[in-house]
Protein backbone atom coordinates (compact mmCIF):
# COMPACT_ATOMS: atom_id res chain seq x y z
CA UNK A 1 0.00 0.00 0.00
CA UNK A 2 1.60 3.20 -0.87
CA UNK A 3 1.41 6.32 1.44
CA UNK A 4 3.13 9.67 1.38
CA UNK A 5 4.59 11.77 4.27
CA UNK A 6 2.72 14.47 6.02
CA UNK A 7 3.62 16.84 8.45
CA UNK A 8 1.25 16.88 11.41
CA UNK A 9 -0.07 19.92 12.23
CA UNK A 10 -2.19 20.66 15.20
CA UNK A 11 -5.56 22.38 14.26
CA UNK A 12 -5.91 25.07 16.70
CA UNK A 13 -8.74 26.71 15.48
CA UNK A 14 -11.43 27.37 18.73
CA UNK A 15 -13.89 24.69 19.13
CA UNK A 16 -17.23 25.40 18.23
CA UNK A 17 -20.69 24.16 17.86
CA UNK A 18 -20.76 22.59 14.29
CA UNK A 19 -23.82 25.11 12.54
CA UNK A 20 -23.85 24.87 8.86
CA UNK A 21 -25.83 27.32 6.83
CA UNK A 22 -26.86 25.02 3.45
CA UNK A 23 -29.99 27.57 2.89
CA UNK A 24 -27.91 30.82 3.16
CA UNK A 25 -26.27 30.03 -0.60
CA UNK A 26 -28.25 31.28 -3.22
CA UNK A 27 -29.34 28.43 -4.92
CA UNK A 28 -30.12 25.82 -2.23
CA UNK A 29 -31.16 22.15 -2.54
CA UNK A 30 -34.13 20.61 -0.06
CA UNK A 31 -32.91 17.39 1.60
CA UNK A 32 -34.87 14.68 3.36
CA UNK A 33 -32.04 12.37 5.59
CA UNK A 34 -33.40 9.12 6.52
CA UNK A 35 -31.18 7.18 8.74
CA UNK A 36 -29.18 10.14 9.84
CA UNK A 37 -27.90 8.66 12.70
CA UNK A 38 -25.26 10.93 14.48
CA UNK A 39 -24.64 13.01 11.21
CA UNK A 40 -21.98 11.70 9.29
CA UNK A 41 -23.84 11.60 5.46
CA UNK A 42 -25.67 14.75 6.52
CA UNK A 43 -22.60 17.01 7.37
CA UNK A 44 -20.34 15.67 4.06
CA UNK A 45 -23.37 17.24 2.71
CA UNK A 46 -23.59 20.43 4.00
CA UNK A 47 -19.81 20.97 4.03
CA UNK A 48 -18.53 24.19 5.94
CA UNK A 49 -16.14 22.23 8.14
CA UNK A 50 -13.13 21.45 8.51
CA UNK A 51 -10.59 18.17 9.16
CA UNK A 52 -7.23 18.61 10.52
CA UNK A 53 -5.79 21.63 8.35
CA UNK A 54 -8.39 21.21 5.53
CA UNK A 55 -11.20 23.67 5.19
CA UNK A 56 -14.49 21.68 3.22
CA UNK A 57 -16.37 24.45 1.48
CA UNK A 58 -20.44 24.79 2.08
CA UNK A 59 -22.78 23.16 -0.86
CA UNK A 60 -25.98 24.39 -2.12
CA UNK A 61 -27.91 21.65 0.74
CA UNK A 62 -30.10 22.49 2.72
CA UNK A 63 -31.68 19.18 4.77
CA UNK A 64 -35.42 20.42 5.73
CA UNK A 65 -35.88 16.95 7.96
CA UNK A 66 -33.82 14.12 8.99
CA UNK A 67 -34.89 11.06 11.21
CA UNK A 68 -33.46 8.46 13.31
CA UNK A 69 -34.91 5.56 15.04
CA UNK A 70 -32.13 6.10 18.05
CA UNK A 71 -32.51 8.86 20.46
CA UNK A 72 -29.28 9.31 21.19
CA UNK A 73 -27.98 9.33 18.13
CA UNK A 74 -30.59 12.25 17.19
CA UNK A 75 -29.19 13.60 20.24
CA UNK A 76 -25.74 14.05 19.23
CA UNK A 77 -26.90 14.89 15.46
CA UNK A 78 -29.46 17.93 16.92
CA UNK A 79 -25.74 19.28 19.28
CA UNK A 80 -23.88 19.28 16.58
CA UNK A 81 -25.56 20.14 13.11
CA UNK A 82 -29.04 21.50 13.88
CA UNK A 83 -32.85 20.52 15.35
CA UNK A 84 -34.47 19.56 12.14
CA UNK A 85 -33.76 15.80 13.39
CA UNK A 86 -36.43 13.96 14.43
CA UNK A 87 -36.52 10.42 16.45
CA UNK A 88 -38.96 8.56 14.26
CA UNK A 89 -39.48 5.34 13.41
CA UNK A 90 -39.52 5.24 9.67
CA UNK A 91 -41.26 1.94 9.33
CA UNK A 92 -44.20 3.20 11.35
CA UNK A 93 -44.73 6.67 9.78
CA UNK A 94 -46.77 7.27 6.53
CA UNK A 95 -44.46 9.15 4.07
CA UNK A 96 -47.25 11.95 3.24
CA UNK A 97 -46.96 13.02 6.76
CA UNK A 98 -42.63 14.57 5.76
CA UNK A 99 -41.86 17.25 3.77
CA UNK A 100 -40.65 17.13 0.32
CA UNK A 101 -37.73 17.55 -0.83
CA UNK A 102 -35.48 17.80 -4.32
CA UNK A 103 -33.08 15.13 -2.65
CA UNK A 104 -33.42 12.11 -0.47
CA UNK A 105 -30.70 10.71 1.08
CA UNK A 106 -29.98 7.73 3.52
CA UNK A 107 -27.72 4.92 4.88
CA UNK A 108 -29.99 2.31 5.20
CA UNK A 109 -29.39 -0.05 8.05
CA UNK A 110 -26.24 -2.52 7.46
CA UNK A 111 -26.35 -4.80 10.22
CA UNK A 112 -28.18 -7.46 8.13
CA UNK A 113 -26.00 -7.15 5.09
CA UNK A 114 -22.23 -6.81 6.91
CA UNK A 115 -19.89 -9.49 7.03
CA UNK A 116 -19.60 -9.02 10.38
CA UNK A 117 -23.08 -8.97 10.99
CA UNK A 118 -25.75 -12.10 11.05
CA UNK A 119 -26.16 -11.30 7.70
CA UNK A 120 -29.96 -12.34 7.35
CA UNK A 121 -29.82 -9.82 4.79
CA UNK A 122 -33.26 -9.52 3.59
CA UNK A 123 -35.08 -11.72 5.36
CA UNK A 124 -35.52 -9.55 8.63
CA UNK A 125 -37.33 -6.33 9.15
CA UNK A 126 -34.72 -4.18 9.60
CA UNK A 127 -32.64 -5.91 5.86
CA UNK A 128 -35.84 -4.28 4.52
CA UNK A 129 -36.15 -0.88 6.33
CA UNK A 130 -34.45 0.43 2.41
CA UNK A 131 -38.53 0.27 1.79
CA UNK A 132 -39.21 3.29 3.06
CA UNK A 133 -37.02 5.36 0.62
CA UNK A 134 -38.99 3.62 -2.19
CA UNK A 135 -42.16 4.34 0.00
CA UNK A 136 -41.37 8.22 0.21
CA UNK A 137 -40.13 8.09 -3.66
CA UNK A 138 -43.02 6.95 -4.88
CA UNK A 139 -45.15 10.09 -2.58
CA UNK A 140 -42.63 12.84 -3.16
CA UNK A 141 -40.74 12.15 -5.84
CA UNK A 142 -37.50 13.83 -4.97
CA UNK A 143 -35.34 14.16 -8.14
CA UNK A 144 -32.25 12.58 -6.51
CA UNK A 145 -31.68 9.87 -4.10
CA UNK A 146 -28.13 9.00 -2.33
CA UNK A 147 -28.32 5.92 -0.29
CA UNK A 148 -25.34 4.34 1.39
CA UNK A 149 -24.30 0.39 2.24
CA UNK A 150 -21.97 -1.88 3.48
CA UNK A 151 -19.63 -3.43 0.06
CA UNK A 152 -20.73 -7.14 1.38
CA UNK A 153 -24.56 -6.42 0.13
CA UNK A 154 -22.77 -6.53 -3.55
CA UNK A 155 -22.35 -10.50 -2.81
CA UNK A 156 -25.26 -11.43 -0.84
CA UNK A 157 -26.62 -14.73 -2.30
CA UNK A 158 -24.29 -14.32 -5.09
CA UNK A 159 -25.78 -10.81 -6.28
CA UNK A 160 -29.26 -11.52 -5.77
CA UNK A 161 -30.04 -9.42 -2.96
CA UNK A 162 -28.55 -6.16 -4.14
CA UNK A 163 -30.43 -6.85 -7.14
CA UNK A 164 -33.60 -6.83 -5.41
CA UNK A 165 -32.68 -3.83 -3.88
CA UNK A 166 -31.94 -2.21 -7.18
CA UNK A 167 -35.23 -3.58 -9.00
CA UNK A 168 -37.56 -1.92 -5.60
CA UNK A 169 -35.56 0.86 -6.23
CA UNK A 170 -35.91 1.40 -9.78
CA UNK A 171 -39.78 0.23 -10.00
CA UNK A 172 -41.04 3.71 -9.05
CA UNK A 173 -39.46 5.34 -12.23
CA UNK A 174 -36.20 6.02 -11.23
CA UNK A 175 -32.41 4.65 -12.23
CA UNK A 176 -29.96 4.20 -10.68
CA UNK A 177 -26.25 3.72 -10.38
CA UNK A 178 -24.08 1.70 -7.60
CA UNK A 179 -20.46 3.48 -6.58
CA UNK A 180 -18.12 1.65 -4.64
CA UNK A 181 -15.92 3.91 -3.41
CA UNK A 182 -12.54 3.18 -1.17
CA UNK A 183 -12.43 6.22 1.37
CA UNK A 184 -8.74 6.18 1.51
CA UNK A 185 -8.75 6.96 -1.84
CA UNK A 186 -10.53 10.47 -0.89
CA UNK A 187 -8.17 11.54 1.69
CA UNK A 188 -10.03 8.91 4.64
CA UNK A 189 -7.33 8.18 6.78
CA UNK A 190 -8.96 4.75 7.46
CA UNK A 191 -9.66 1.36 4.83
CA UNK A 192 -13.36 1.28 4.74
CA UNK A 193 -15.16 0.16 1.38
CA UNK A 194 -19.06 1.67 1.14
CA UNK A 195 -21.52 1.49 -1.66
CA UNK A 196 -23.56 4.57 -2.78
CA UNK A 197 -27.13 4.19 -4.70
CA UNK A 198 -27.13 7.32 -6.96
CA UNK A 199 -30.87 7.51 -8.20
CA UNK A 200 -32.12 10.21 -10.30
CA UNK A 201 -35.86 10.26 -11.59
CA UNK A 202 -36.46 9.07 -15.06
CA UNK A 203 -37.85 12.36 -16.43
CA UNK A 204 -34.93 14.12 -15.65
CA UNK A 205 -31.93 13.32 -18.39
CA UNK A 206 -28.06 12.43 -17.05
CA UNK A 207 -26.74 10.68 -14.00
CA UNK A 208 -24.08 12.28 -11.09
CA UNK A 209 -20.83 11.40 -11.92
CA UNK A 210 -18.61 9.12 -9.97
CA UNK A 211 -16.20 11.42 -7.98
CA UNK A 212 -12.87 10.88 -9.08
CA UNK A 213 -10.37 9.61 -6.63
CA UNK A 214 -7.95 12.68 -4.80
CA UNK A 215 -5.40 10.74 -3.09
CA UNK A 216 -5.12 7.14 -4.83
CA UNK A 217 -1.47 6.02 -4.32
CA UNK A 218 -0.82 9.00 -1.48
CA UNK A 219 -2.71 7.52 1.52
CA UNK A 220 -3.10 9.34 4.69
CA UNK A 221 -2.34 7.38 7.80
CA UNK A 222 -3.42 6.78 10.75
CA UNK A 223 -0.49 8.54 12.19
CA UNK A 224 -1.05 11.72 10.03
CA UNK A 225 -4.63 11.88 11.55
CA UNK A 226 -3.92 11.38 14.81
CA UNK A 227 -0.10 11.36 15.49
CA UNK A 228 -1.24 15.21 17.40
CA UNK A 229 -2.93 13.41 20.23
CA UNK A 230 -0.68 10.85 21.82
CA UNK A 231 0.33 13.88 24.53
CA UNK A 232 -3.37 14.94 25.25
CA UNK A 233 -5.11 13.21 27.72
CA UNK A 234 -7.59 15.27 29.25
CA UNK A 235 -10.81 16.62 27.20
CA UNK A 236 -9.42 20.18 25.79
CA UNK A 237 -9.63 18.05 22.35
CA UNK A 238 -12.99 17.13 23.14
CA UNK A 239 -13.96 13.51 23.80
CA UNK A 240 -9.85 12.35 23.89
CA UNK A 241 -9.88 11.30 27.61
CA UNK A 242 -12.51 8.53 26.67
CA UNK A 243 -10.98 5.12 25.69
CA UNK A 244 -10.98 1.51 26.85
CA UNK A 245 -8.84 -0.87 29.17
CA UNK A 246 -5.43 -1.97 27.20
CA UNK A 247 -6.05 -5.53 27.28
CA UNK A 248 -6.27 -8.10 24.46
CA UNK A 249 -9.04 -10.47 24.39
CA UNK A 250 -7.81 -14.41 25.19
CA UNK A 251 -10.64 -15.91 23.11
CA UNK A 252 -12.68 -14.75 20.20
CA UNK A 253 -11.88 -13.93 16.24
CA UNK A 254 -9.31 -11.08 16.96
CA UNK A 255 -11.99 -8.21 15.38
CA UNK A 256 -11.25 -5.14 17.47
CA UNK A 257 -7.60 -6.72 18.67
CA UNK A 258 -5.96 -5.22 15.40
CA UNK A 259 -3.12 -2.52 15.77
CA UNK A 260 -3.26 -0.41 12.84
CA UNK A 261 0.87 -0.01 11.16
CA UNK A 262 2.28 3.42 11.03
CA UNK A 263 2.27 5.38 7.85
CA UNK A 264 -0.74 3.68 6.74
CA UNK A 265 -4.49 3.99 6.66
CA UNK A 266 -5.88 2.62 10.01
CA UNK A 267 -8.10 -0.12 10.06
CA UNK A 268 -11.97 0.07 9.93
CA UNK A 269 -13.69 2.02 12.97
CA UNK A 270 -16.40 -0.52 13.62
CA UNK A 271 -19.56 0.27 15.29
CA UNK A 272 -20.08 -3.27 16.91
CA UNK A 273 -16.52 -3.13 18.62
CA UNK A 274 -18.07 -2.15 22.10
CA UNK A 275 -14.75 -1.89 24.50
CA UNK A 276 -12.77 -4.28 22.05
CA UNK A 277 -11.64 -1.00 20.10
CA UNK A 278 -8.35 -1.36 17.56
CA UNK A 279 -4.92 -0.56 19.33
CA UNK A 280 -3.26 2.86 19.10
CA UNK A 281 -0.31 2.40 16.39
CA UNK A 282 2.33 3.24 18.97
CA UNK A 283 1.02 3.56 22.37
CA UNK A 284 0.07 0.80 24.85
CA UNK A 285 -3.56 1.23 24.77
CA UNK A 286 -6.21 1.43 22.57
CA UNK A 287 -7.80 4.55 20.16
CA UNK A 288 -10.09 6.76 22.36
CA UNK A 289 -13.77 7.92 21.21
CA UNK A 290 -11.90 11.43 19.36
CA UNK A 291 -8.84 9.26 17.77
CA UNK A 292 -11.89 7.32 16.46
CA UNK A 293 -13.93 10.17 15.34
CA UNK A 294 -10.53 11.37 13.51
CA UNK A 295 -9.90 8.40 11.44
CA UNK A 296 -14.12 8.80 9.98
CA UNK A 297 -12.89 12.47 9.44
CA UNK A 298 -15.41 14.26 12.13
CA UNK A 299 -14.12 17.34 12.90
CA UNK A 300 -12.57 17.93 16.43
CA UNK A 301 -15.59 20.16 17.07
CA UNK A 302 -17.90 17.79 16.67
CA UNK A 303 -18.64 16.40 20.24
CA UNK A 304 -19.98 13.13 21.12
CA UNK A 305 -21.98 13.24 24.59
CA UNK A 306 -22.27 9.99 25.67
CA UNK A 307 -20.13 7.18 27.14
CA UNK A 308 -17.20 5.60 25.00
CA UNK A 309 -18.90 2.62 24.07
CA UNK A 310 -21.96 4.75 22.62
CA UNK A 311 -19.74 7.26 20.94
CA UNK A 312 -18.05 4.65 19.12
CA UNK A 313 -21.10 3.26 17.92
CA UNK A 314 -22.32 6.37 16.88
CA UNK A 315 -18.74 6.77 15.08
CA UNK A 316 -18.64 3.40 13.51
CA UNK A 317 -22.15 3.26 11.89
CA UNK A 318 -21.54 6.84 10.09
CA UNK A 319 -20.30 7.81 6.86
CA UNK A 320 -17.42 9.30 6.91
CA UNK A 321 -18.28 13.35 6.24
CA UNK A 322 -15.26 13.54 3.70
CA UNK A 323 -16.13 11.17 1.91
CA UNK A 324 -19.77 11.79 2.29
CA UNK A 325 -18.46 15.51 0.99
CA UNK A 326 -17.33 14.34 -2.48
CA UNK A 327 -20.08 12.36 -3.44
CA UNK A 328 -22.08 15.30 -2.47
CA UNK A 329 -20.23 17.66 -4.66
CA UNK A 330 -20.82 15.31 -7.77
CA UNK A 331 -24.52 15.44 -6.75
CA UNK A 332 -24.28 19.25 -6.30
CA UNK A 333 -22.72 20.02 -9.54
CA UNK A 334 -25.76 17.67 -11.07
CA UNK A 335 -27.84 19.47 -9.29
CA UNK A 336 -27.28 22.61 -10.52
CA UNK A 337 -26.97 21.18 -14.22
CA UNK A 338 -30.71 19.97 -14.18
CA UNK A 339 -32.06 23.37 -12.50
Amino acid sequence: MNTCKHVINQDTTPLRKTVVPGKSLKKSNSVVSFFAGCGGLDLGFLGGFSFKNERLRALPFDIVAAYDFNDRCVETYRLNIGHHAEVKDLAQTCSTSMPEADLLIGGFPCQDFSSCGPKRGLDSERGRLYETLVNYMRTHKPKVVVAENVPHLARMGGGAVIDTIIKDLQAVDYRFEVWSLFAPDYGVPQSRTRLFFIGVRNDIDGQPAKPSPTHTGCYRSIDWAIGDLETVNDDSVPNQSQYFKASKAKNGNGQGDETSKAGQPSYTIRANAKSRVQFHYKLPRRLTVRECARLQTFPDNFSFPFSATTNVMQIGNAVPPLLAHHVAKSIAAFMEKIT
